[in-house]
């Protein structure tokens, strides 16, 4: 069994691609990261499956005044998650919300920008994409990435991560093909607390390791 806290993302996508060997030499699989934190993670899951390795951007809607609390997310493709019963319990106004939902959109294109340039995303027909990050607290991210990628036409969805709160992942199920994750630890709290090293993943590693040819073919794969 891993060793959790993780020393590093490093480490975890090493102990994430441990429970992912089933798909090794497949050329119907493609890793996905959810930058920026899921791409050294996602780098470590590519590399041990040969797998070819890209980004699927998305961002958290954080509330006003208290943006680490998640509303829902955007991602690729204009898919948007939100809320509903948040929502209305805060009673946030519908400006409120988009105003949000326009800000976030402007980063995520950016993002965008920064690690894809005008490349497309891959064919996901016939695909299993595996959706990468390096944890997962309320699940809105993930959710949308998972829409994202579903919109794109991958065949089979498998949600991967280091660790995660067990009903985070019980609410994302019907949502999934698969689930793997390396720990489950309870109470939970924060993605952060269950590594040792956790600094924020800049834009120039995502570029690395998107950059790598190594890591962009899947290896020996063409």
């Amino acid at each position: 069994m891993s060793e959790v806290p993780f020393a590093n993302r490093k480490v975890a996508g090493q102990a994430l691609a441990e429970r992912l060997t089933a798909r090794v030499g497949k050329n119907n699989v493609l890793v996905l990261a959810l930058p920026r934190g899921g791409v050294p993670v996602a780098a470590e899951v590519a590399r041990a499956l040969g797998a070819p390795l890209d980004v699927m951007v998305v961002r958290k809607l954080g509330m006003p005044g208290h943006e680490e609390f998640a509303m829902g997310a955007i991602a690729s493709g204009g898919v948007k998650v939100l809320d509903p019963s948040l929502l209305q319990r805060l009673r946030l106004s519908e400006n409120t919300v988009q105003a949000v939902v326009d800000k976030e959109t402007r980063e995520l294109a950016r993002r965008e920008r920064a690690y894809r340039g005008d490349r497309p995303y891959p064919d996901f027909k016939g695909k299993e994409a595996i959706l990468v990050d390096d944890g997962i607290a309320t699940g809105a991210s993930m959710r949308a990435a998972i829409q994202a990628v579903r919109q794109l036409g991958a065949e089979h969805c498998t949600l991967a991560v280091p660790v995660a709160p067990s009903e985070t992942l019980e609410e994302l199920a019907s949502e999934v093909d698969e689930i793997v994750c390396v720990a489950t630890p309870e109470p939970f709290r924060a993605v952060g607390q269950w590594y040792v090293e956790f600094g924020q993943t800049s834009d120039d590693e995502v570029s690395a390791c998107l950059s790598d040819p190594a890591l962009r073919s899947g290896g020996t794969r063409a």
